[in-house]
């Protein structure tokens, strides 16, 4: 969903990524005021189950623009300190679940109907 909608709502959606990182979904959702201003919400999806079914329990960060510099100096400050504390660790490698998650994927597209 690359594309900017145009809706009455209060926040409309201009860019979404989904990043699938195993039992975890993150979104980064880029969304516009009525006042033309942008932000950035991050919500963390986890599916959970329980007796009857399962449900998603969702975690949402609002990052406006004002503090994107302040963010983006911390996190990459953080996951330079993970790095040192981890030099053997490989954090580019694919976690099997989500080879295998992306395989369900593939499969539910070819039963969706047109």
């Amino acid at each position: 969903m690359e594309e900017y909608k145009e809706t009455n709502d209060r926040a409309a959606d201009v860019y979404s990524k989904r990043v699938r990182a195993g039992k975890r979904t993150y979104f980064f959702d880029v969304k516009s005021t009525r006042g033309s201003d942008f932000y950035l919400t991050i919500t963390e999806s986890k599916k959970r189950f329980r007796d009857n079914g399962f449900y998603y329990e969702k975690h949402k960060i609002f990052l406006y623009k004002e503090d994107f510099g302040k963010f983006i100096e911390s996190l990459e400050e953080a996951i330079v300190k993970i790095k040192e504390l981890m030099p053997d660790y490989d954090f580019n490698q694919v976690v099997e679940e989500e080879a295998y998650e992306s395989n369900d994927e593939a499969q539910e597209s070819e039963l969706k109907w047109d």
